[in-house]
């Protein structure tokens, strides 16, 4: 069984202008939604074992904010280039190369690919947008990663910083 966790970049700052859109950092807010959106997952068990991030700055900072909650090497989080501002069909050239031992991933990106991406996996729900610091899972009962756009993908959660804790 693989795990896929899709995550959307903490809020970024619109302060400066001027700043490239790649080296948008986090807002305060965004400071303190990750590290609570990595200690939700815990809390609900899961601990990828894998973290992939768009090398933006906003993405990378979310990815190290969340890597530290979960006692996650930062310097062990892949940059994937291709990641960045990509379209949904990209997630899929990044999902074959993961190894097969690894069976729980994230995938920090941007929207509108991300939230296209997570529409793309599952046919169980439908959803218009992945928020800032959300989090989308699906499962597939798959040996390897180069199998999973031909499995059948399973909905197993779709949480974001505003949505009440149950």
């Amino acid at each position: 069984m693989k795990t896929l966790l899709l995550i959307r970049h903490a809020k970024s700052s619109w302060n400066d202008p001027d700043v490239d859109d790649f080296d948008r950092p986090l807002n305060k807010r965004g400071k303190q939604n990750a590290p609570e959106m990595a200690h939700r997952l815990a809390h609900r068990g899961i601990m990828p074992e894998l973290l992939i991030a768009s090398p933006a700055k906003r993405t990378k900072s979310t990815a190290r904010l969340m890597a530290k909650e979960w006692h996650y090497d930062k310097d062990a989080i892949l940059l994937e280039e291709e990641l960045y501002l990509c379209y949904a069909s990209t997630f899929l050239k990044v999902i074959t190369k993961i190894d097969d031992d690894i069976d729980t991933v994230a995938l920090f990106a941007h929207n509108p690919g991300i939230t296209d991406f997570a529409n793309y996996v599952t046919q169980e729900i439908r959803i218009d947008n992945i928020p800032t610091s959300g989090v989308f899972a699906v499962q597939a009962n798959i040996q390897s990663w180069k199998d999973f756009d031909r499995a059948r993908k399973s909905f197993l959660f779709f949480d974001y910083p505003k949505q009440e804790v149950v």
